[in-house]
């Protein structure tokens, strides 16, 4: 099997201040792998203690959709991570056959329609309060705001009562996410000992949606399927830790990526000058809110000039693979000629896709109507430092100074 090399397509831009603050936030999550990966200039590069790295976005997408090459099971894969935490079968780290199985049962509660209907009726109000609070002159600080709404969502999808997934346990997932590092391809037996213990915290409240069948929730669907409790509790313990950390660390970084840009005040101007959707996969293209994704080779491949060969770990930089045009650019949109590689592609393409496009919709359409009629800037911000998906610790957003720098 051969992946055919194309010529280099990244390009450097300009250092602006969405992108200075943009390099603060991947630094701060990641002092040592980000400048590590950052310096690989070659398309393909083994790196010794890390793996073959990979940074263009043709042959990482090639490699994403070589599922008989390529693997989430295996040496420095997802399942070396998560399978001791989670179990065997949660998806993320499952393939073939069972996993196609698993998905294709699972899609109906990932509909776009099954999903629009979820966020409005769960966020509908929140994103309403969201709106008219800061178009009366409120500061809003929006990791918390998006902490909630992506809690609400989530715990009606796994079967959660809302008032468990709140900010204590948020921080209880940091403890587990956080202690992921590249350059260690499985936890330690503190860690899994450590992560089992807060996921089942977690999922103690999920069990009951099991028990009742409820086929509206992940476990209910489960059990129908034939999983037994463990798997399907397994399997909500991926989908809390995959479906609230990347949109909660995303949806702020966004808002202050269009206020570092102008975007924001010209968006609220003139909505139909560009389409939402079409700043929001920028958006996703820029900050790349999983920037590296893991597959072990299952047999002898070639990427670009480079031959891998089984058992062989292949770091894919997406965050770098991303950066095919400077800066943020919604009308030349870019972002399009990437098809979602920031969501995956092929067998593993995010199956939640649509219901964090509603969701991040729903937050920044809110925060649009009320910069409609009240400008907005972001007042203050920290990054969040130690973490495993890069993002902000606090970002604060509230009436814009007139005459403010």
């Amino acid at each position: 099997m051969v992946i055919a090399r194309p010529a280099p397509s990244r390009v450097a831009g300009e250092r602006t201040t969405a992108a200075r603050w943009e390099e603060r936030v991947m630094r701060a999550a990641h002092p040592v792998a980000y400048p590590l990966l950052c310096g690989v200039r070659r398309p393909v590069l083994r790196v010794p203690g890390l793996g073959t790295v990979v940074t263009d976005a043709a042959l990482l997408r090639a490699v994403l959709l070589d599922t008989a090459a390529f693997a989430k099971q295996g040496p420095g894969s997802p399942s070396e991570l998560w399978t001791p935490v989670l179990g065997p079968r949660v998806l993320l780290n499952m393939e073939g056959a069972e996993h196609a199985g698993l998905r294709r049962r699972l899609a109906p509660l990932f509909t776009p329609a099954a999903v629009g209907e979820l966020v409005d009726r769960t966020l509908g109000e929140p994103f309403a309060a969201l709106g008219a609070r800061l178009a009366a002159g409120d500061t809003v600080e929006l990791v918390a705001e998006a902490r909630r709404h992506a809690s609400a969502v989530i715990s009606t999808l796994v079967g959660l009562p809302p008032e468990v997934v709140d900010d204590r346990l948020f921080r209880r997932i940091a403890t587990v996410t956080g202690a992921v590092r590249l350059s260690r391809p499985r936890m330690t037996t503190a860690q899994v000992r450590h992560a089992r213990a807060v996921m089942a915290e977690l999922t103690a409240h999920a069990a009951d949606a099991w028990r009742r069948g409820d086929r509206s929730t992940v476990p209910g669907r489960m059990r129908e399927l034939g999983l037994d409790e463990a798997e399907s509790l397994g399997a909500v313990g991926a989908f809390v830790l995959t479906g609230t950390e990347t949109l909660v660390a995303y949806l702020p970084r966004l808002v202050c990526l269009l206020a570092d840009s102008g975007w924001l005040e010209r968006l609220a101007a003139d909505p139909d000058r560009v389409p939402l959707d079409a700043a929001i996969a920028e958006g996703l293209r820029v900050t790349t809110p999983s920037p590296v994704m893991l597959r072990s080779t299952v047999r002898e491949a070639r990427i670009g000039d480079v031959v891998v060969r089984p058992g062989e770990r292949i770091v894919l930089a997406t965050f770098l693979a991303d950066r095919i045009a400077p800066g943020f650019d919604p009308v030349g949109n870019p972002a399009a000629s990437l098809r979602q590689l920031w969501f995956g592609a092929g067998a593993h393409f995010c199956l939640g896709a649509p219901l964090a496009m509603a969701q991040i919709r729903g937050f920044v359409g809110a925060l649009l109507d009320a910069a409609e009629q009240r400008p907005l800037a972001v007042r203050s911000r920290r990054v969040a430092r130690g973490v495993l998906i890069p993002g902000y610790r606090s970002v604060h957003v509230g009436p814009a100074v007139r005459g403010a720098a």
